[in-house]
């Protein structure tokens, strides 16, 4: 399996004939119906027409030899025809401009390339999901994108409390992030209004999500249509349906409600658990999952992000239960509240741990992708917030039975700040997905 690349170094003019574009079909049927159609012709005239071809033909045969002659009128009427194809659909589509045509013929191309791509499932939330997202659909658009519907915070908690949805807020992000191009429609999905009785503090995405629900009857519907708006490259689906809110045991005993208030609690997090405790997941859920080439699970945060969608009855088990790659990639940072004094292997114990309990039989994942450099001036915000670098305890990951993979995951900025990197992270990714493909088929 090839790295798809977006730029395209073959001449313009042929990538309306490279395979797998789905057009050439058509213009064998073009051909055939104008062939049909000069036959008609030639028959309504009485043959004359025909007559009168033949006639120059035999003298041309004369002169040239007819399989040079053969070869010159098949290419120059190859040439003219796939011109005059090329300019009556340009012209029906309205589009001017020597540039804007060569970007439709490279974006036919990668699209060819990219509906051949691995087949992904990204399991997540948070801004760590739709940050993955924006770095996979460079690779692929045979995306899903599996979401946590436990959010109760901000703009998407006001509108499941007043409205009776599920929380938009990530899927939002998610639709945005896989959106085609980042044009005025995706900023206007997440333009956040900033005034206004009721509507400050609500993004205009949310409230979208909120009308097309209310106008299709479910929220997946509403999803489906929302994606169309952005036509976005795969597709995004919630882990349940089901009115999940999250609980958490903390390690004094207590029990803490809602997903805003548990990082807040300042207690270590013992176990996390649902109300209703059996949330159900749709029947897209589990068929991408069983069909998927490779399986993402984050990053983001551990217990409101990812493991709240392994709480969803089936899920983890399909996971644990797929022939799918599988990979988790760990935070870079510990979370304050969540996560506090965690090591690599903290993480992949909790992952499994809840894996277990929902019913996963198998591990999980087959490796973890950890971050191998940091910037050397470290912003003193994260000490202040007492939030340190996630510790790589190479030995105790091991005997977890768990591959790592190390690779400079963040973006390069003066500031200090560690933030994940779209095309890195999808990069070595996608790289230890083909490597791993390679020694599956030396076993």
């Amino acid at each position: 399996m090839k790295i798809f690349k977006t730029r395209v170094k073959m001449p313009t003019g042929t990538l309306w004939l490279v395979p797998g574009l789905k057009l050439k079909r058509w213009f064998a049927l073009i051909i055939v119906g104008a062939v049909m159609a000069a036959i008609g012709a030639t028959l309504m005239f009485k043959l004359e027409p025909i007559y009168f071809l033949i006639k120059y033909a035999k003298k041309m045969y004369h002169i040239i030899q007819p399989e040079v002659a053969g070869v010159v009128f098949i290419v120059i009427g190859a040439v003219i025809f796939l011109k005059a194809w090329q300019e009556t659909n340009f012209s029906m589509m309205d589009i001017k401009g020597q540039r804007n045509r060569k970007a439709m013929g490279e974006a036919l191309y990668r699209r060819m390339k990219l509906n051949h791509g691995p087949k992904i499932v990204a399991i997540g939330g948070g801004t760590g999901l739709s940050t993955l997202l924006k770095g996979i659909k460079k690779l692929t658009n045979n995306i899903t994108a599996i979401v946590t519907v436990g959010d109760d915070g901000g703009s998407s908690g006001r509108l499941r409390e007043e409205m009776g949805i599920l929380p938009p807020g990530d899927i939002r992000n998610c639709i945005a992030a896989l959106a085609d191009d980042d044009d005025i429609v995706t900023k206007l999905f997440q333009y956040r209004f900033k005034s206004g009785e009721g509507l400050e503090g609500h993004s205009f995405g949310n409230l979208f999500i909120t009308a097309m629900t209310s106008i299709c009857g479910d929220m997946v519907s509403a999803i489906k249509e929302s994606s169309k708006v952005l036509l976005i490259r795969g597709r995004v689906l919630p882990a349940t349906t089901d009115d999940m809110r999250l609980m958490a045991k903390m390690e004094d005993g207590s029990i803490v409600k809602g997903e805003s208030s548990i990082p807040e609690a300042g207690k270590r997090i013992v176990e996390l658990f649902s109300e209703p405790l059996h949330c159900k997941p749709t029947q897209d859920v589990i068929e991408a999952i069983n069909s998927a080439d490779l399986i993402i699970l984050g990053p983001g945060s551990l217990y409101t992000s990812i493991i709240p969608n392994l709480l969803v009855d089936g899920i983890a088990e399909a996971v644990a239960n797929s022939h799918a790659a599988k990979i988790y990639v760990c935070n870079v940072m510990t979370q304050p509240g969540e996560t506090d004094n965690y090591s690599v292997s903290d993480h992949i114990r909790a992952l499994f741990r809840h894996a277990v309990k929902s019913g996963a039989n198998k591990k999980l994942f087959d490796a973890v992708m950890v971050n191998d450099s940091l910037p050397f001036n470290l912003a003193k915000k994260y000490e202040e917030k007492d939030s340190h670098p996630v510790d790589e305890d190479t030995t105790q990951i091991k005997e977890l039975g768990v591959e790592i993979v190390r690779s400079k995951l963040i973006q390069e900025n003066k500031e200090g700040f560690v933030r994940h990197d779209p095309k890195k992270l999808a990069k070595s990714i996608y790289f230890w997905y083909r490597k791993r493909g390679k020694k599956e088929l030396l076993k």
